[in-house]
């Protein structure tokens, strides 16, 4: 049978299919362990489930231990039941601009502070571990721009404006770098400490395969970038955007898209949670419908639930008092 046959098609149906806690538990059972339920501690298929309680018990001889679906994922050690756990990520990958926790919170009759933290691991979940490089030897072309988060002073207000003056604040905005591989119609986004040429360039050397059509600004951070690695093409803002296949509108697409979620839905974001918010833009832009790839909502969904094995984030690693555990 087609992997998904059968699921929800849509946010009404997915309410009613995940009512039933068996259901829940044999759909995320199914995406972590496709060919039979693994023992997360020791990797033993000998595991017996224990009904009663919805968990399973390891047989092997050195393990007997008891774990569930939620173990050693992003679903860990929360008492959040299923269905709304599955509700959430629906909402997530599914929602263009986003959803706030507020919004969580009304729906699944949480916290604000629980949908909060739960929104934060499902971003986790969403992170792309794939670092293969983008382009290709034979030119495949890549956009690669940088763009700036952060507070507008004109919309500031006056006595706050006038504090960061008398402090002498320089720009306190983040920098964000993105590359668009246009043929895979794949974006990565990260943050980066400034937009020195070293900085810049080594991201691109890092990323992008050598031998690939590197299109660019003219900004100062790729001065002689084309020398020994790519063909680099710039396009000059101040008279145009466009120069036949030479542009940047592709990433300053993902750009728009980013900046509407950060500023219309979440409000406020600081830097210290930021590259989990890319991450959540980022899986929805690669994970979108296109003419050659006609994902449905159903499908980001399964994708999503499918990444959710062997990533932890504590509340006390997300508030910053303790250093994250590394994950998968």
């Amino acid at each position: 049978m087609k992997k998904g046959a059968g699921l929800p098609k849509s946010l009404l149906q997915a309410t009613r299919y995940f009512a039933d806690p068996d259901v829940c538990v044999d759909f995320v059972a199914g995406m972590r362990w496709p060919n039979g339920v693994v023992c997360p501690h020791c990797e033993s298929k000998r595991v017996s489930y224990l009904s009663s309680r919805r968990i399973w018990k390891c047989m092997a001889k050195d393990c007997h231990k008891q774990f569930s679906v939620k173990t050693q994922s992003v679903f860990e050690d929360s008492p959040v039941p299923l269905d709304k756990w599955l509700t959430a990520v629906w909402l997530v990958v599914n929602c263009k601009n986003g959803i706030s926790s507020y919004e969580i919170m009304r729906h699944l009759e949480v916290t604000q502070k629980t949908a909060w933290f739960m929104l934060h691991r499902i971003r986790l979940a969403l992170k792309d571990c794939n670092w293969s490089k983008l382009g290709g030897s034979d030119g495949g072309p890549v956009e690669v721009d940088e763009t700036f988060i952060g507070p507008d002073p004109r919309k500031m207000h006056r006595s706050r404006r006038l504090k960061r003056q008398l402090a002498q604040c320089g720009d306190d905005k983040t920098v964000v770098m993105g590359m668009l591989d246009r043929d895979a119609r794949k974006v990565r986004a990260k943050m980066v400490p400034n937009v020195k040429r070293e900085t810049l360039q080594r991201e691109i050397i890092q990323a992008i395969e050598d031998g690939s059509t590197v299109y660019t600004d003219q900004g100062t951070g790729y001065d002689r970038l084309g020398h020994g690695f790519y063909v680099h093409e710039t396009v000059n803002h101040v008279k145009e955007y466009v120069r036949g296949q030479v542009h940047t509108q592709g990433i300053e697409n993902f750009w728009s898209l980013l900046k509407r979620g950060l500023t219309g839905t979440y409000i406020a974001v600081e830097p210290f949670h930021l590259d989990r918010y890319l991450d959540e833009q980022v899986f929805r832009y690669n994970n979108r419908a296109t003419k050659d790839n006609p994902l449905d909502d159903r499908d980001r969904f399964i994708l999503a639930v499918s990444q959710i094995a062997g990533k932890r984030l504590t509340y006390a690693e997300l508030t910053g008092k303790t250093e994250p555990a590394s994950s998968a």
